[in-house]
């Protein structure tokens, strides 16, 4: 079965609608989390520490449901799925808004924990996957390009309302925002796409799995690598995210300027995300994705070197450039080498350790500090892991492919 023009119209539909939703979900969930952080401390009359571990548990549990998401995904694609997730982000938001103990806010970041898996990046791909046989990268690109503006938009809403509102109202009208825009689209426009049915013989791309199953794909040797480098690469990112602050602050920056290197670094992503068709087009997907991880790794060597550079811009165009495409290169290269019948589980299973390394990143880079002793240590230890990632894909990752 080919796809029809009429098929691929409806899959840019599909590829907007969920654009739209992608943005107000993390806008909201993920980037409202640390917008309130202070008022929670105040309010609950807990520790940094211990807020930010229930953050920690949802993302945790996310990691740990996107396998099961991913297999009900595949057989049943997504409307009902994000539908749902999106309801019970709506309802645990109204809830989050309403907690008055730390057990009360464990429980909520819990089942957060499930609606951020059936919402987020993996089952919008895993919808957008199964609408695009060819054009997949640029379909891919587009919700990563508008869904990369969450925090450019909803954060600074998010501090106005705090200002003005307090931290309870304001996630009050988020939620309501959160209900109108996702929950309505979801139920409305999700449709379940032809892609994950074609084969090479029906005129699909070739591949040298069309239409790999989980059990096919993880007796591969480049399952494995893969699933180990995208681990290091979302471990370090996690750890970055987390302990540049101080570090740059014992260097003598002001807590300023160190707060908006981690901002331009978010900005930065969007450019790397507009750069990675064309750069993909020029050097295969096998090197791209090798690339993705030497550039994360040629960015965290600049840290310990950062008093001799003097500047942290290197490090921000780098670094921000290189984890801006690795959302890419994730998504594009499971669907290349395994094909879109059981994108979902296979990308599931990818995201359990990839997402689960954003979960213990900042305690597992914490752990090392402990263990190092400083941080510059820390860093050489990450950068010498990523680079062993990007090597190990140029030499185990054979079956990574253009897709023609």
């Amino acid at each position: 079965m080919r796809l029809g023009s009429r098929d691929i119209d409806y899959g840019w539909i599909v590829v907007a609608a969920v654009s739209i939703t992608e943005t107000v979900t993390w806008g909201i969930i993920y980037y409202g989390f640390p917008v309130f952080l202070r008022p929670m401390e105040r309010d609950l009359g807990a520790s940094r520490v211990a807020i930010t571990a229930a953050f920690s548990v949802g993302l945790g549990v996310a990691a740990l449901a996107a396998l099961p998401v991913g297999r009900w995904i595949d057989r049943h694609g997504g409307r009902g799925l994000m539908t749902a997730g999106s309801c019970l982000a709506t309802a645990l938001t109204f809830a989050w808004a309403r907690v008055e103990s730390l057990p009360a806010l464990y429980a909520v970041w819990f089942l957060m924990g499930l609606a951020m898996a059936a919402t987020l990046y993996e089952p919008a791909f895993a919808v957008v996957v199964s609408w695009f046989v060819r054009g997949r990268d640029r379909a891919l690109l587009t919700v990563t390009l508008v869904a990369g503006f969450a925090s450019t938009i909803f954060m600074p809403i998010e501090a106005w309302l705090l200002v003005r509102v307090g931290w309870r109202s304001a996630l009050t009208i988020l939620a309501v925002v959160l209900a109108v825009v996702t929950i309505p689209i979801h139920a409305l426009i999700l449709r379940r796409g032809t892609a994950a049915v074609v084969t090479r013989a029906s005129g699909g791309p070739p591949s040298p799995g069309p239409g790999m199953t989980l059990r096919e794909a993880s007796r591969t040797v480049v399952f494995w690598v893969l699933f180990g480098a995208f681990f290091v690469g979302n471990f370090a990112t996690a750890a970055v995210a987390v302990h540049l602050i101080p570090y740059l602050v014992d260097g003598g920056y002001s807590p300023t300027v160190a707060a908006a290197v981690i901002g331009w670094m978010g900005a930065m992503q969007v450019p790397g995300r507009l750069l990675f068709v064309p750069i993909s087009v020029w050097l295969g997907a096998r090197w791209m994705v090798a690339a993705v991880f030497f550039g994360q790794a040629v960015g965290l060597a600049q840290l310990p070197l950062i008093a001799r550079i003097g500047s942290t811009l290197p490090f921000i165009v780098v670094m921000g450039a290189s984890n801006g495409m690795s959302t890419l290169s994730r998504a594009t290269s499971l669907a290349q080498i395994f094909g879109a019948r059981h994108y979902g589980a296979i990308s599931g299973a990818v995201a359990l350790g990839a997402n689960g390394a954003r979960a213990v990143g900042p305690v597992g880079a914490s752990l090392l500090l402990v263990a190092l002793g400083v941080y510059p240590s820390v860093f050489w230890a990450l950068t010498a892991s990523l680079i062993v990632a990007s090597l190990s894909v140029l030499l185990f990752g054979a079956g990574v492919k253009n897709e023609e």
